[in-house]
């Protein structure tokens, strides 16, 4: 059965009509309520307006602990009244995503892979169509193995690509292979970059990001439970990859941008490499170090929001 191709708003060409933003559902608007059920939140139990409607930026990422982090981190950056002790994990009474609201920004988890954060964007789209949100900007960050680049650079992803390096997701719906784009804002990539330049020590690109569905045979590595390739193969695959563009590896970003473009959601990806996949496998770099590459997409993010929010010039 061959693909099929939808345009951005996740339609058919032929069937290509004007809805409103966010949502690409109409079944919703016949709901008396609807669960968030991975939030623990609800349209009847929750006045979702209240809580969320001022959102602006939203901030996801693989970790709990690190979205708590950042939470603390963006308050504190926004200096806002009160203790970053006192932030409140909204989802605390799930043990499936945490969210943590900070001002005009919502830090939210989403676990591992593909299927992880896709179930925590269905719930958070549909968050901000009930709160009635309007001009969000997502932002996906994260860790990655670089692919020709020292680790500590910072990638801010031009397209989102699969493993045959095309920049599209794949979703099997009803028995059909529905094809997306994952084209990512090219406006915020290039104001991230621009941000980037005014923070110093701050080694950053623009480039393609690979998406895989495993973090071992998927990505290369020689180092899983499984291997069924030579040395020499992985890196013909890399050198390949580089050819393409591709510049980090990491495993949320195709159905990140597929979900944000169907949904007219204004996003972007920055993770900072940990690694150069060319010289290894596995992360041998200090624990310190590699604490302060994980808050580099952090620092670039928070710097983007404040110039946004005019609160530095």
């Amino acid at each position: 059965m061959a693909p099929i191709l939808l345009n951005c708003m996740g339609q058919e060409p032929s069937e290509y009509i004007e809805q409103e933003q966010y949502v690409k559902n109409p079944h919703l608007d016949t709901m008396e309520e609807d669960i968030l059920y991975h939030f623990n939140l609800s349209t009847k139990t929750h006045n979702l307006p209240a809580m969320f409607g001022d959102t602006k930026f939203v901030c996801v990422g693989g970790s709990p602990n690190r979205m708590r982090s950042f939470a603390q981190f963006i308050h504190q950056e926004l200096e806002l009244p009160g203790s970053v002790d006192n932030i409140r994990d909204i989802c605390e009474e799930t043990d499936r995503y945490s969210m943590y609201k900070v001002g005009p920004v919502l830090s939210i988890s989403h676990g591992m892979g593909v299927p992880s954060i896709s179930i925590m964007l269905h719930e958070l789209i549909k968050l901000l169509y009930h709160a009635r949100c309007r001009d969000v900007i997502l932002f996906r960050i994260g860790t990655s193995g670089g692919i020709g680049l020292a680790p500590g650079t910072v990638v801010i992803t031009d397209k989102a690509v699969d493993s045959f390096f095309r920049p599209q997701f794949e979703q099997v719906i009803l028995g059909k292979v529905i094809i997306r784009s994952t084209e990512l804002d090219e406006e915020v990539a290039r104001e991230l970059l621009q941000r980037s330049t005014e923070l110093p020590n701050f080694p950053t690109v623009i480039g393609n990001t690979m998406c895989t569905h495993d973090f071992y045979e998927g990505q290369g590595r020689l180092d899983g439970a499984l291997c069924s390739f030579s040395t020499e193969e992985k890196l013909d695959y890399l050198r390949k990859a580089h050819e393409a563009g591709v510049r980090n590896i990491e495993m949320e970003s195709t159905v990140f941008a597929a979900m944000s473009r169907v949904c007219n959601l204004k996003a972007a990806v920055i993770c900072v490499t940990l690694l150069n996949r060319f010289e290894g496998d596995q992360i041998s770099t200090p624990h310190d170090v590699l604490v302060e590459y994980q808050q580099r997409p952090q620092c670039l993010v928070a710097h983007f929001i404040k110039k946004r929010l005019g609160l530095i010039a």
